[in-house]
């Protein structure tokens, strides 16, 4: 049985940009890795639909771009454990970033999914999601900034 509470966290902010800036942002893999602020020049490899993020402080992630519809959606799947924590079978997690005109900008919108299928207690789950929910408030208030900044 899936408990949606524990499953999905779905986060939106409005931001005064066009669609096609924010998505300049949210489609580069693993642009919420970060310490609050979002990178400008990440340490970023991308081979197909495969990327490797490196980051100083916290290690290197993989991220796979699963779908894109241009400059309104794009989906990843992600661990949020480096990869020195969880090896190359890595269980992920869906995430998702939806761009909807509203007024003169935009609401840019994260779904992340997939949780209950994490093959970890449900105590641990809990806490992921709660840590996530946290993270993707502040993401997206760096993704704002960073968008504004950059106009």
């Amino acid at each position: 049985m899936t408990d949606t509470v524990t499953d999905r966290i779905e986060r939106s902010i409005d931001i005064d940009a066009p669609a096609e800036v924010v998505y300049s942002l949210v489609s580069r893999p693993g642009w919420w890795i970060n310490a609050d602020e979002v990178d400008p020049e990440p340490d970023l490899r991308t081979d197909g639909q495969l990327s490797t993020l490196r980051h100083p402080v916290w290690g290197e992630f993989e991220i796979r771009t699963v779908d894109q519809r241009p400059p309104a959606y794009i989906a990843f799947r992600w661990s949020s454990e480096p990869l020195s924590a969880v090896g190359a079978d890595a269980e992920t997690t869906l995430v998702e970033f939806f761009i909807e005109p509203i007024g003169v900008g935009v609401q840019l919108r994260v779904v992340e999914s997939g949780f209950s299928a994490l093959t970890k207690s449900a105590d641990r789950i809990t806490s992921h999601v709660e840590e996530n929910t946290s993270g993707w408030e502040s993401e997206l208030a760096a993704a704002r900034r960073y968008v504004l900044a950059a106009r």
